[in-house]
């Protein structure tokens, strides 16, 4: 079995982590021309939560307290800044996401603090923990901001705005 260096891995998961990035920024920005709907908010934490599958793998394991922190970090810290630049908007009777100049900048950054955590963490866990453990917050991040969104859209609902047969205004004929 061939023996890949860590400083290789380390390499090829921060320039996976860019690739990610850019393509989660260009479908966001093109997601934006389309309608929001439920399945559309639903779907990606779906998606996503069948990464659980790699803790199958010994290797991959973490504490649970660790596990826990990664999560609710990505849950408290991380979601933050997409939950304040995720803004909906209803034309004709659609919900659409409103392109926020601020979001492609956001997803940058936490980038950026991802490889410097990363760099960090990597110090005292091994590749594969590190990256079950950056699965972890990535998926507490998306989860709490996808039920903003789900909540967001609701409140939508709920007002009204999407309603296809609205009640038409009494004529003057009638009595």
């Amino acid at each position: 079995m061939a023996h890949i260096s860590p400083s290789l891995l380390q390499i090829g998961s921060t320039v996976g982590a860019l690739v990610m990035a850019l393509t989660v920024i260009f479908v966001r920005l093109k997601a934006s021309n389309r309608p929001v709907t439920i399945k559309k908010i639903i779907i990606p934490p779906l998606g996503m939560s069948t990464g659980f599958l790699m803790f199958v793998v010994p290797a991959v394991r973490v504490p649970l307290l660790w596990a826990l922190i990664a999560f609710l970090v990505g849950w408290f810290i991380f979601s933050y800044p997409l939950i304040r630049s995720t803004q909906f908007e209803v034309s004709e009777r659609q919900v659409f996401a409103r392109r926020s100049k601020s979001f492609v900048i956001i997803l940058f950054a936490l980038l950026i603090v991802r490889t410097v955590l990363h760099q960090v963490i990597d110090e005292y866990v091994s590749i594969s923990q590190s990256g079950a453990l950056f699965f972890l917050l990535a998926f507490g991040m998306i989860v709490r901001w996808r039920i903003f969104m789900l909540k967001q859209y609701r409140a939508i609902e709920a007002s009204g705005q999407l309603d296809m047969n609205p009640i038409p205004p009494e004529s003057p004929d009638q009595p």
